[in-house]
């Protein structure tokens, strides 16, 4: 998932964005969505950006969560690695992963570990077309999260709140 809709108040600097109100909302939506298409998040790997945090209160998604600054201006591969890490950082086991970061490295990571053969084409020419605020982006393997790499999920479906 990709934060909500970011404010630009003068004088703060990127880290420390907060969400527009636009941003508030659609991630409230996003949330909504969530429970309705994903009712068990096991949990949240998030950027410790203002905003990423903030877009994870308003969905009110109650699972156990890592802030992690890795994830805070990641490249692909650094997103990738946490994702492989995910099942050591928490005592529950992980079935259902969300990851909330930024752009432009949440499309890549989708469009990266999905296989064409498996994947939604409409949802991936949506991906590469744009990965708006507050999107979410559904991935699935039968492999654990150790083991994904590229080209190891099918992408199943994007959505765009609004």
């Amino acid at each position: 998932m990709r934060h909500g809709k970011s404010d630009y108040p003068p004088g703060v600097a990127d880290h420390d964005r907060p969400l527009a109100a636009r941003g508030v909302r659609e991630a409230g939506l996003a949330g909504d969505w969530l429970r309705g298409h994903a009712p068990t998040i096991d949990a949240v790997l998030c950027s410790t950006a203002t905003r990423t945090r903030q877009t994870l209160d308003r969905t009110r998604v109650t699972a156990p969560v890592e802030y992690l600054e890795r994830l805070y201006d990641a490249t692909p591969g650094t997103v990738i690695d946490e994702i492989n890490r995910a099942q050591t950082r928490f005592d529950v086991e992980v079935r259902t992963l969300l990851v909330i970061g930024h752009e432009p490295a949440m499309s890549a990571v989708s469009l990266g570990l999905a296989t064409a053969q498996d994947s939604n084409a409409a949802a991936a020419e949506d991906i590469s077309t744009k990965y708006p605020t507050s999107a979410i982006a559904v991935l699935r393997a039968d492999t654990p999260w150790d083991r994904w790499a590229l080209d190891g999920a099918a992408l199943v479906a994007f959505h765009v709140p609004r």
